[in-house]
């Protein structure tokens, strides 16, 4: 659902509304990451790498055009070719209830180096849905995913904006593995819009 809701200045902006995540799955070989392997850890520290590399099995390009599934329930905040480093990406934002205290919070995930991208920006997404196919950012790379889960959901396309701590970002298998499972919720939340900044013309939901 979208509504529009008006602030204090003179532009309207969007409500947005999703369903809370009932668990989390791996972003390949769904819900396990079952012939995928993570070639590359989060790395904080200098030389940084700010999210995991998922690979087949299969070793070189083998995984090339394999999905890539949204990993709960949620929205497509940016879904664009940014060329590059990047290629094609697809960043989608989640709502849960967090286990030990209560509360809702707000992840941000990001999926780059797409061969395509089979979502656009405002689609609703289920868990288990395709959003995209591994790529390899026009051959720069071997064919892999490249995948970021944060804490911080203002980061977007800048995530020179932060400071690289776990502040920011987490270490995706480790919040999946604490998140398979969560309560299902049938009244759906509103997640904060217009978080990000533009980036290169593109501006996210």
């Amino acid at each position: 659902m979208l509504l529009v809701v008006f602030t204090t200045g003179s532009s309207p902006r969007l409500k947005v509304t999703v369903n809370l995540a009932d668990g989390f799955d791996f972003p390949v070989g769904k819900p396990n990451a079952d012939g995928y392997y993570k070639a590359r850890g989060l790395r904080l520290r200098s030389p940084r790498h700010y999210g995991e590399d998922w690979n087949g099995r299969g070793g070189g390009n083998t995984d090339y055009g394999d999905p890539v599934y949204a990993v709960a329930d949620g929205i497509v905040t940016i879904a664009h070719d940014f060329r590059r480093g990047w290629g094609n990406v697809v960043l989608t934002r989640h709502a849960y209830r967090d286990p030990k205290t209560g509360k809702v919070k707000y992840v941000d995930v990001l999926n780059g180096h797409l061969a395509k991208i089979l979502v656009k920006q405002g689609d609703k997404i289920k868990r288990g849905e395709k959003i995209g196919t591994i790529g390899s950012n026009r051959g720069m790379y071997p064919a892999h995913l490249h995948f970021e889960m944060r804490h911080n959901i203002a980061i977007g396309m800048h995530r020179n904006s932060v400071p690289p701590t776990l502040d920011h970002w987490m270490v995706p298998t480790d919040f999946i593995n604490k998140h398979r499972r969560l309560n299902r919720e049938w009244r759906p939340v509103v997640v904060p819009s217009g978080t990000y900044k533009e980036y290169d013309g593109v501006e996210g939901l």
